[in-house]
């Protein structure tokens, strides 16, 4: 009778590969991190180092800035007014209607601003941008530019990267004033409130500082949306699911970014709730 050979169980190989696959998932966002710093660094030597490409940054800026105009206005435009029509209707409950545009003024240049078209810019031009670049990776044009001596980053994400750093702050700006109209149509116009104390209230209680505050967390929302959505199509592969897979997480990332980045800041400018 032939001895029989002892076998290890199968089952004793997968706890292995579980704690590998833990590791991996658990290094996974400091690796993306790490890209992200790379890449950054790069794209801001990109900014100051020969060639200057100015048709780049024009181009960026109106796909950016221009482009997303209308998005911005019309989601500033309903945000205001449900702030208008829900605010009013629970400050007349305690007497406190006429301070609606003085809380519409501060959530707005403060908060909703900024994030709010953060979130539209990385969903309108942040997905295209990680398409274009990911269709450029997978389709190789990305290896022709270092075959002619052209570094891609300076090239393709440099303009990018520098338009969303100034242009998300202008479109912030619009989106409050768009917002600020349709909180003040809402409120006097449908729900009686006095125009006069509305503006007057909103003039008294908003000052300089709040809109500066808004505006620093756009310019870095923009700069953070861009990198991200630049990162995705820049190193995406396998074939057009690669690319349709880059475009989602350059959305979803930018998304969490966003909120993440906006604790930070908030936390930093108060000096309360970072350690």
């Amino acid at each position: 009778m032939a001895e029989t050979e002892l076998k290890p169980p199968k089952d004793r190989a997968v706890p292995k590969e579980l704690l590998e696959s833990l590791l991996i998932r658990l290094a996974a966002p400091f690796a993306e991190v790490g890209i992200l710093t790379r890449m950054c660094v790069s794209a801001l030597r990109g900014m100051v180092r020969p060639p200057f490409r100015f048709a780049n940054y024009v181009s960026a800026v109106e796909f950016i800035g221009l482009g997303s105009v209308f998005l911005v206005s019309l989601t500033g435009l309903f945000t205001g007014a449900v702030l208008g029509l829900q605010l009013v209707d629970n400050f007349r409950q305690v007497g406190l209607e006429n301070q609606t545009s003085a809380v519409v003024g501060f959530a707005l240049s403060r908060e909703l601003g900024p994030v709010f078209t953060a979130l539209m810019v990385s969903s309108r031009a942040g997905s295209a941008m990680a398409a274009q670049l990911g269709s450029m990776r997978v389709s190789h044009q990305i290896d022709a530019l270092k075959t002619m001596a052209v570094h891609p980053i300076q090239y393709l994400v440099s303009p990018r990267v520098a338009a969303g750093f100034m242009v998300v702050p202008l479109l912030t700006a619009v989106f409050n004033v768009v917002a600020m109209v349709g909180a003040w149509f809402v409120s006097v116009k449908m729900l009686g409130l006095d125009s006069g104390v509305f503006l007057g209230r909103l003039q008294q209680m908003l000052d300089g500082e709040d809109i500066t505050q808004g505006l620093v967390k756009a310019a870095i929302f923009g700069f953070a949306v861009c990198l991200i959505a630049c990162r995705q199509g820049y190193y995406a592969s396998g074939g057009a699911e690669g690319v349709g897979k880059a475009t989602n997480q350059a959305v979803v990332h930018s998304a969490i970014a966003i909120l993440a980045l906006d604790y930070v800041i908030t936390a930093i400018i108060i000096g309360q709730g970072l350690f």
